[in-house]
């Protein structure tokens, strides 16, 4: 275990949480808020410690998938420790366990909230909580490694540790120009978002937090009415991009390489936007008489759909008022969740994709025993190592969720409950249903139950293995 390019990552992991935290900083400053004293705070004892930790360099700077797990694993651990503490300074938040599980909840991409009013919190306070979506969308190590003087092929342990997906390729040769690619795709976008809801209307602070939440698929905001209060263009415009933000970005980066043919060959994205339309579609016809118009049943269906499925969790409707069919269709879409390489959590649809066809061939071998078929997905075929990662993939992420229900039951909340909330923190979406639906909160669970559901955000975000190769005692050993 290589010791030393894991403290040297992590101090820059420090580096980089406490240069960020003088955006809120800067925030509360032009709003003339004392609360924003708590980010310089921690801001500077960051950067400092991170600094400090930095002046030692690593002997080597060799890791393999170990030490490329352990990092990313860490790192997360400790952008969630150091980003909860201005929350406790500032006391709008004063339990350090709750303000650590809105961070978890942030930096993972969740949206899942303790807090029961977020209009009282300071504005510098809100642009923390909603940046932190954006940071953890596209992952912070992918933008250390886009930054940082990391070189040689043993990054892409770091990216792989961290990106979502059953397999992570590089877009180009070298892995730092891949990282480049990604976040100059995921500013675009950001910056696009945020130039369409100044014309909804919204003003520049608005515009912009609401934009760290919908392209990381977050799920924060700004209002305790989450996005019903808004206009209905301001609403499509956040619509649109979730949908955008759940395709994997190398998607994108086809259409910039003019390799459109390919980038429409995708079985995943078809099977993406076919979920979509279906799902929305039974659910518009089903819940129909909520609504004063088919029409209308269907907008708040499809937003809906696109919310649960991309994992953000935004809502224009209290869906916990819908049939049992309907509600039945979120609970599955939370599991299916966005595709392989976005800012969506869940299982993804590659895997789905995968899965499928899985079973497809083990039938036709029942039936023609002889019969010889490579598995293959967008015309090239798959390899045993993948086949057999996501099946493992698939065992472990049932036997997470199964003991983790059975860890939150000690609340004796109702069964819903404990189900829509473990399976809403998994997979990365925010609200679930019953007490933990649009209009409710994690507020009630015990302190034990919230470090259950924070070890399930940070597994669900970082695709399980990272975090449970923590818990191996081979792991530590040189």
């Amino acid at each position: 275990m290589n010791y030393g390019i894991i403290l040297y990552i992590l101090a820059s992991v420090l580096e980089f949480v406490g240069a960020f935290m003088l955006l809120p900083f800067l925030v509360g400053l032009i709003c003339g808020e004392t609360q924003s004293i708590a980010f310089l705070i921690v801001a500077g004892a960051s950067l400092l410690l991170g600094f400090l930790g930095r002046l030692k360099k690593p002997k080597s700077t060799v890791f393999y998938a170990r030490e490329g797990f352990v990092t990313v694993s860490l790192s997360w651990i400790l952008l969630s420790l150091v980003g909860a503490v201005p929350f406790v300074l500032t006391g709008e938040i004063p339990s350090y366990v709750d303000a650590l599980f809105e961070t978890v909840s942030g930096f993972t991409t969740t949206g899942g909230t303790i807090l029961s009013d977020v209009e009282v919190l300071a504005r510098c306070t809100q642009f923390w909580r909603l940046f932190t979506h954006w940071l953890g969308g596209m992952g912070v190590l992918v933008l250390i490694l886009a930054i940082l003087p990391l070189s040689g092929s043993y990054n892409m342990h770091l990216m792989r540790a961290e990106s979502t997906g059953p397999t992570v390729g590089k877009l180009v040769p070298k892995v730092k120009s891949s990282a480049r690619i990604l976040y100059g795709i995921y500013i675009g976008i950001t910056l696009i978002e945020i130039l369409l809801l100044l014309c909804g209307g919204l003003s520049l602070y608005e515009s912009s937090t609401l934009t760290f939440s919908t392209v990381g698929t977050g799920g924060f905001g700004l209002l305790n009415s989450s996005t019903a209060d808004y206009s209905r263009y301001v609403q499509t415009v956040l619509l649109i991009f979730m949908l955008l933000c759940g395709i994997s970005f190398n998607i994108y980066y086809l259409f910039l390489a003019r390799k459109p043919k390919e980038a429409l060959q995708s079985e995943e994205l078809r099977t993406y936007l076919g979920i979509i339309a279906g799902s929305a579609l039974l659910i518009a016809w089903n819940a129909r008489g909520h609504f004063v118009s088919l029409g209308e049943s269907i907008y708040h269906a499809l937003f809906q759909v696109v919310s649960v499925i991309t994992t953000t969790g935004f809502t224009t409707y209290d869906f916990n008022l819908w049939p049992v069919f309907s509600k039945t269709i979120l609970f599955l879409l939370m599991i299916v969740g966005a595709c392989a390489g976005s800012t969506g959590g869940g299982l993804k649809v590659s895997r789905l994709v995968v899965l499928l066809k899985s079973i497809k061939s083990e039938i036709t071998q029942v039936i023609h025993p002889r019969s010889v078929k490579k598995l293959h997905m967008d015309g090239r075929g798959l390899s045993v190592n993948v086949m057999h990662s996501i099946r493992m993939y698939l065992v472990i992420y049932v036997a997470i969720y199964f003991v983790s229900v059975l860890l939150v039951s000690v609340d004796n909340f109702s069964f819903e409950t404990n189900l829509s909330a473990v399976m809403a923190m998994f997979n990365n979406i925010g609200p679930g249903f019953d007490m933990v639906g649009p209009t409710g909160n994690f507020a009630a669970f015990s302190v034990f139950s919230k470090l259950v559901l924070m070890f399930d955000m940070l597994a669900g975000r970082l695709e399980l293995l990272p975090m449970l190769v923590l818990f191996s005692v081979k792991t530590w050993k040189k």
